[in-house]
């Protein structure tokens, strides 16, 4: 609480009248004053118990009050606010007058030496611990409807933790592939090769059909990625890859400081759930541009390129991804070169679980739309 309070009082002088109490905190303070008002109910339970030996030890009411109720929708609530808000204070904490803040705050004894992303983490830890509360609670409970129960309790806040989980994961996906769309550039087709001719009166209508949203699927995950060199005839080129669960993007990098809309890259907002190494070049600038259509996964063939192979040009670590198109044509091909012989067996292994994971998924979809026919409309 040391740094909302802090933060408050700060605004209230005309510091930091910027920072959006609610994007960083969400409803952490009612949160608190919750936990604090079951830990309190709690304890004076057992008190009373021990104090008055005849009284039965109740802890039905006490349970039911708090995990019916407030306290598993508060922590809800505010851990679906989790992802957004260690997004927004990666970008705060760039800031000089919120690092003295920060540094401020840290320094106080009621923080224990933890920092503030340590702490905005603490509530999602207590609230796995619930399930562990409830348990133990139940194996000293003598009372059969008192245990039936804390049993149904104990179902419904794994239930909710389960169902936090995956709201969890989609908003972090969601995060991870909008910050993405800002980042991989996808070039008009007259622009990545120049046999096509389009007039400029039809470039328009052509744009309006762009494959830039192909990431904005929320059901997309991101499998693997990393930066790579890929051999041409006369170069070799730094290309980042993305190995997504449906196909394969190449990239190529390039830096622009403009991108952005200025020449201060450092106050960028990079999405703490994406790789170092991209958070990194994102924050220097960066952006990745589309080398060669997506590559899908039923339509990739990889290949093992053994050093003697490339020996002539002095390629090591290095594998070939071939492009297929619908009719079993080689379309494209990739020779590509990993830094270590172990990122290498990695970006292997990696396209080779992908590509039988796409698989299995097609063929179980496949068997079950064979086995439920849709029916005519005609029928």
């Amino acid at each position: 609480m040391i740094f909302m309070n802090t933060l408050r009082y700060l605004q209230s002088n005309e510091f930091l009248l910027d920072v959006d109490l609610w994007r960083l905190f969400a409803n952490l303070e009612e949160l608190n004053k919750i936990s604090l008002s079951f830990l309190k109910t709690f304890f004076q339970t057992v008190k009373e118990h021990i104090s008055k030996s005849e009284s039965p030890l109740d802890f039905s009411s006490v349970l039911r009050t708090f995990f019916q109720g407030d306290l598993c929708q508060t922590h809800q609530i505010y851990c679906l606010n989790y992802t957004s808000a260690v997004f927004y204070l990666e970008k705060l904490r760039l800031r000089e007058d919120f690092g003295i803040y920060l540094k401020w705050c840290e320094q106080n004894e009621q923080c224990k030496r933890l920092h503030l992303p340590e702490l905005l983490v603490a509530p999602l830890h207590r609230l796995t611990r619930y399930p562990l509360l409830l348990n133990n609670i139940w194996k000293r409970s003598t009372d059969e409807t008192e245990k039936s129960l804390i049993q149904s309790l104990k179902e419904k806040v794994e239930k909710s933790i389960w169902d936090l989980e995956g709201k969890v994961k989609w908003l972090d996906n969601f995060q991870k592939f909008r910050q993405l769309q800002e980042v991989i550039i996808w070039p008009q087709v007259w622009d990545r090769d120049k046999r096509f001719f389009v007039p400029e009166c039809l470039k328009q209508s052509l744009r309006e059909n762009s494959s830039e949203n192909i990431l904005s699927s929320a059901n997309r995950r991101l499998l693997h990625e990393g930066r790579l060199t890929l051999a041409e005839s006369t170069r070799l080129l730094d290309v980042y890859l993305f190995l997504f669960d449906d196909f394969l993007l190449i990239t190529k990098t390039k830096r622009n400081k403009k991108k952005y809309g200025g020449s201060d890259t450092s106050l960028i907002s990079v999405c703490p759930s994406l790789t170092p190494e991209l958070q990194s070049f994102i924050r220097e600038g960066g952006f990745c541009t589309v080398l060669d259509q997506p590559i899908p996964l039923d339509r990739l063939i990889l290949k093992n390129i053994e050093p003697v192979q490339v020996t002539v040009f002095s390629l090591r670590n290095a594998f070939l991804i071939q492009h297929e198109n619908r009719y079993r044509q080689c379309i494209a091909v990739f020779l590509l070169q990993a830094p270590t012989e172990t990122a290498k067996k990695a970006w292997k292994s990696q396209i080779e679980m992908a590509i039988a994971n796409y698989t299995t998924r097609h063929e179980t979809k496949k068997s079950t739309e064979f086995c439920f026919p849709v029916e005519s409309s005609e029928i």
